[in-house]
């Protein structure tokens, strides 16, 4: 059974709106939706695609948007009669393969699986060496993955009111652990620290794994994480589960309430995973990737992949995803800002 949520205040997927807060980045979303619709100065050869095409993941292989370029490109193949081939081009939390597709022809041939980095690292990298609402023009959504906010089982807190409460009463004794600066727990932990004023410490590990160890041994007793490194350790008590930072739900933790319906509104954060082509890449060209994307996420197979990577099948217009991203890049961009952090 759906379970009630409060009503949406930004773009998501299919049929969603700009929502109040992306009032001041409608430049941008401008911007990104006329790179959608332009054409290319590339001739363009009729029947695309019409020889192989290579999907840039920009991570080391095994992580999520590997996994999930590579659960996508049979299908594609399959769907178009050519094949859709994966490169892992790791390296700068992302930037190095995104900004080879950023720079690659405007043709179609070369196709990136993106996350959130897409949206964090304008704002935490001084260069980036491509420009996102330029130099790449988005295709569709994929999924979205909440992170879940768990606490060791001493916590004297099982919801979120009572956390705060519980950190507000002893400043600056408390810590939160999370896999790295810029991660999406590090920006999710920040986000709940300036919302509330938590006189809160940041503990940062070398990965997901690391930092839920230290949750469950009590040293760190507060994690933002993901679902599908967070959920077996719920099941086995390990950890408690006290919100999911979604807008609604997970089916992976039904039972598990949203920070707005356990008192913290305002606070959504998501993992987002999408495609992305070259800026100036043709319509037709997008439009026919699109097409085919939706069908591949709405497929059975395809969506208990994406459950079991704890990511929501979702699939967008590229002018929802481009409102989406803009919507991204300027959130994080005030967490990051308020946080005072910079990768160089």
């Amino acid at each position: 059974m759906e379970q009630s949520r409060p009503r949406r205040e930004h773009p998501r997927g299919v049929s969603r709106g700009l929502g109040r807060k992306t009032r001041r980045c409608k430049a941008s979303v401008l911007g990104l939706l006329a790179i959608v619709l332009a054409g290319s100065s590339f001739a363009q050869p009729s029947g695309y695609p019409n020889r192989p095409v290579k999907m840039v993941a920009p991570f080391a292989p095994g992580g999520p948007v590997d996994v999930v370029a590579r659960v996508l490109a049979p299908k594609l193949s399959e769907r178009l009669g050519q094949q859709f081939y994966v490169e892992n081009h790791p390296g700068g939390s992302g930037n190095i393969g995104t900004a080879l597709v950023a720079r690659a022809p405007p043709d179609g041939y070369t196709v990136l699986v993106i996350s959130s980095t897409l949206v964090v690292n304008p704002s935490l990298f001084a260069r980036l060496g491509f420009d996102t609402t330029t130099d790449l023009a988005p295709v569709s959504l994929v999924g979205v993955s909440p992170q879940v906010l768990l606490v060791h089982p001493s916590v004297p807190a099982t919801t979120v009111k009572e956390l705060i409460a519980w950190v507000k009463a002893s400043p600056g004794q408390h810590a939160y652990a999370h896999a790295g600066l810029g991660t999406p727990g590090y920006l999710a932990g920040e986000m709940l620290k300036q919302a509330f004023g938590l006189d809160l410490t940041a503990v940062s590990f070398n990965g997901g794994g690391p930092a839920i160890t230290s949750t469950i041994g009590g040293h760190t007793p507060i994690l933002f994480t993901s679902i599908s490194t967070a959920a077996g350790h719920i099941k086995e008590g390990t950890v408690r589960a006290l919100a999911v930072t979604g807008a609604r739900r997970s089916a992976v933790l039904p039972d598990v309430p949203t920070l707005a319906e356990a008192g913290a509104a305002d606070q959504e954060s998501e993992i987002i995973l999408g495609v992305l082509v070259p800026g100036g890449t043709p319509r037709d060209v997008i439009a026919r990737l699109h097409r085919e994307i939706v069908t591949i996420v709405a497929s059975p197979d395809v969506r208990e992949r994406l459950l079991a990577l704890g990511f929501e099948p979702i699939a967008s217009t590229p002018e929802e995803f481009a409102a989406r991203i803009t919507w991204e890049i300027d959130k994080w961009a005030r967490v990051i800002r308020a946080a005072d952090v910079k990768l160089q």
